[in-house]
């Protein structure tokens, strides 16, 4: 066969090219040379002239629309200096809803009361939490306004008359723990709701699935409550059953309590982010403030939203 009868089906293969040129390629005969480049094929494409204007250019790049600067004057960043050792939030609630926790690991008795101290005039209640106990007797000593839970660990002193009053948040929030372990956890969560303003924080304490009995007889106030805060360590089972009964936002708390393949609290904090049981929020390990936090905003959130239903139907 003839090399160049495979011009026509390459020449016609290469048309769908606009502009490209082919040489089609050369094969040798036997006992011909061997091939060399010059018998590969060959595409061109012609030189643009240059007045042509149907190149396209890009646009140049448009600057970002600016933002507002954020009002560093405001209330809601005002900041206060205690000593050289601390500048506290002072528009953390305007901003937030909730208003500064001191966090008592790390800090000395004398920072800790110094830092309570001043936002006593600022906040309803002032709180820092996990103080051990050592620490918590030297504070309360210091200043015996100063009231300690030793479950909880947590520093609590209420403000001064004047200072602003914390408004109730309407909703029942329950606390439950998988075991007597846990309860450490839980404790700090209900004391951290009251704080916030939940006037209706219960704890119901061991009633794991270990024996499932347990909790099926407290079934019907479970579901009497409006948000479920579930601590629990071990294999973390409890939010997911817990979930898979009630129709209420259900919040885990997974504890470091367990065994060596707990992992320190790793394997309940798997098990509850992997939930079947849908919608279960999660927070850290042994996190009690922060699922109590959770709580706040979810009661909080239905609280004005129901404000505003009753206006517009009341409108």
């Amino acid at each position: 066969m003839r090399s160049d009868s495979f011009a026509p089906p390459l020449a016609r293969a290469l048309g769908a090219f606009p502009g490209c040129v082919a040489r089609a390629p050369s094969f040798p005969r036997r006992g011909s040379r061997p091939p060399t480049p010059a018998d590969r094929p060959t595409f061109r494409r012609p030189r643009r002239p240059a007045d042509d204007r149907s190149r396209t250019r890009v646009p140049p790049l448009a600057s970002p629309p600016s933002s507002p600067a954020f009002p560093f004057d405001d209330a809601r960043s005002t900041t206060l200096e205690v000593g050289d050792f601390a500048k506290l939030d002072l528009g953390r609630a305007a901003r937030t809803g909730l208003p500064e926790v001191v966090w008592g690991p790390g800090k000395t008795p004398a920072q800790i009361l110094a830092i309570m101290e001043a936002l006593r005039d600022k906040q309803p209640v002032v709180l820092a939490t996990r103080v051990d106990p050592a620490t918590g007797d030297l504070i309360s000593a210091a200043n015996p306004d100063v009231r300690y839970d030793p479950v909880a660990r947590i520093c609590l002193l209420d403000g001064t008359p004047d200072a602003p009053r914390a408004d109730p948040i309407p909703g029942r929030l329950l606390v439950l723990t998988a075991g007597t372990a846990d309860l450490a956890v839980a404790r700090e969560a209900a004391v951290v709701a009251e704080a916030a303003g939940i006037r209706d924080v219960r704890v119901v304490a061991d009633v794991g699935v270990a024996g499932l009995h347990r909790l099926l007889s407290r079934v019907d106030e479970i579901r009497s409550a409006d948000v479920v805060l579930v601590v629990a360590g071990m294999d973390g089972a409890l939010p997911s059953v817990v979930a898979g009964l009630v129709d209420a936002p259900v919040v885990a708390v997974p504890t470091s309590v367990g065994y060596g393949v707990a992992a320190g609290g790793l394997s309940p904090l798997a098990a509850a982010l992997n939930s079947c049981a849908s919608g279960v929020v999660v927070v850290n390990i042994d996190n009690g403030f922060g699922g109590a936090v959770a709580a706040v905003k979810m009661l909080r959130a239905a609280g004005k939203l129901a404000g505003r239903i009753k206006k517009r139907e009341g409108g």
